[in-house]
């Protein structure tokens, strides 16, 4: 009570103020008491969201898929597309539509002005918190990648990387554009996330068929470390482009150049102070000293990234690469995992929530072409990445189609593109909701192609210290 109470006293700087609860029923107590019900609607969001995500987490990890691909799940069941508890004034919901919302007014019924303010800043808290979210999940993405793998992946894995950027990109931007008529900057960003590969579903699966040493494997996981380099990089230079609502060369060429030079200047600069910031840390004798000043590096690299239009998910990508090259990096990634239990699954229930499959109900006739996008963008994601076995060479005997088969799954690298697509507001309901399509496609496809390019009966059991590989794909 006494924390609700302190909140409650401080949104007096915003007009808000007195110690009453919501209860009250009087039209002079509505907006004494709107900090109250804020409060109220973003702590109830929460609890829908944790419930959902651990549920849809649990429910796939025992069936063997990723645990993200359960958040994504949970959070659509629980929002527009069904349940309708968890919605928001982005998608054209009204307080009336949110479950959450009647639930807060069963003891006050308010006026329909103030509700929808309650309703629109609830809603704004939740998406603060997501897009922290999403910051923290690339600050772990690049503390758990390493710079020497990415060195010594070689020319093959350099090869099937590029191309599984290229191929998929040119064949979604190319197809959308001309065969559907989506306009240029939302062609885009469908095109830029069939790039994305999940790392971290491949080597778990590569794992179980004890294939994660062999050549296909190495390849494999090699290129799938530099793609998420590249992805992240072309999300960046999209979601500026998103920013600016124009597709110029010269504007794509400073967006490329300026997030090379950031990433490679950042990393660097990194490298140079990495022994300063190591023994900062070691000379604090407070709590948090590590995951602290961690996280204000990781927050002033992406305020660093915004500054000069790039997005602030490359500046904290890039601090996770630096901090990934101290000796503190083991304590790190097991003091930045609560943070993430916290923030990364309300970015992918909220992902979601907010999409809107019913935009793909063929009983609709005006939902027709959305479908058929939804599987175009399949049918690219595929073939896109399996072709990048084939650019393989000098490798007699080698499975190629393995290969190709191990850089389908987009997992939660394409869940960050289609959130961070919706939140531009680049993307339609119906291509938003055609790219979701195609990560729960290509999620749930890859596991089990896997097992039969191999032509593995059974499992072999590896032993594996990648921490991709036994935790929860990142």
């Amino acid at each position: 009570m006494i924390f609700v109470q302190t909140i409650i006293d401080f949104t007096a700087t915003q007009g808000l103020s007195g110690p009453s609860l919501w209860l009250a029923t009087t039209p002079e107590t509505v907006d004494v008491d709107r900090g109250a019900l804020v409060i109220a609607g973003v702590l109830l969001s929460l609890i829908t969201i944790f419930i959902a995500s651990k549920v849809g987490g649990e429910v796939c990890s025992r069936i063997n898929l990723p645990p993200v691909l359960g958040e994504l799940v949970g959070g659509v069941l629980i929002g527009i597309s069904a349940l309708s508890i968890l919605v928001f004034p982005e998608s054209g919901a009204q307080a009336s539509d949110s479950l959450i919302f009647k639930l807060m007014e069963l003891g006050t019924p308010l006026p329909p002005e103030i509700a929808e303010s309650i309703f629109e800043s609830q809603s704004e808290v939740i998406d603060v918190l997501s897009e922290l979210g999403v910051i923290i999940l690339l600050f772990e993405i690049g503390l758990e990648s390493d710079l020497k793998e990415l060195i010594d992946a070689g020319v093959q894995a350099t090869i099937v990387a590029v191309v599984g950027v290229v191929a998929p990109f040119a064949l979604g931007t190319i197809g959308l554009i001309y065969l559907f008529s989506i306009p240029t900057i939302p062609a885009v960003f469908a095109g830029a996330a069939l790039t994305a590969t999940s790392i971290g579903i491949t080597a778990k699966v590569l794992a179980e068929l004890g294939q994660l040493s062999s050549k296909e494997g190495q390849i494999i996981i090699g290129a799938a470390v530099i793609d998420d380099v590249l992805g992240i990089i072309v999300l960046a230079v999209v979601s500026s482009l998103a920013k600016t609502g124009e597709v110029q060369i010269v504007n794509i060429a400073y967006l490329i150049i300026s997030a090379a030079v950031f990433l490679v200047g950042a990393i660097l600069l990194g490298r140079f102070l990495k022994d300063y910031y190591v023994g900062l840390v070691n000379n604090m004798k407070t709590r948090g000293e590590l995951l602290l000043t961690a996280l204000v590096f990781c927050f002033a690299l992406a305020y660093i990234a915004n500054a000069i239009q790039l997005e602030g998910i490359l500046g904290a990508f890039a601090a996770g690469l630096v901090l990934a090259e101290t000796e503190k990096r083991p304590d790190l990634e097991k003091q930045i995992v609560p943070v993430s239990d916290v923030l990364v699954p309300v970015f992918f229930v909220c992902v979601g929530a907010q999409t809107n499959l019913n935009v793909l109900n063929p009983a609709v006739p005006s939902n027709r072409e959305g479908l058929i996008v939804a599987i175009f963008l399949i049918v690219v994601a595929i073939i896109g990445k399996v072709v990048t076995g084939f650019t393989v060479f000098g490798q007699p005997g080698i499975n190629r189609l393995a290969i190709g088969v191990g850089m389908i799954p987009r997992g939660e690298v394409g869940l960050v593109f289609a959130g961070v697509g919706s939140a531009s507001g680049a993307l339609s309901a119906s291509t938003e909701a055609a790219i979701i399509m195609m990560v729960i496609s290509t999620t749930f496809l890859a596991p089990p192609l896997l097992r039969v390019v191999f032509q593995t009966p059974e499992p072999k059991s590896e032993a594996v210290s990648s921490n991709s590989v036994n935790s929860e794909p990142k």
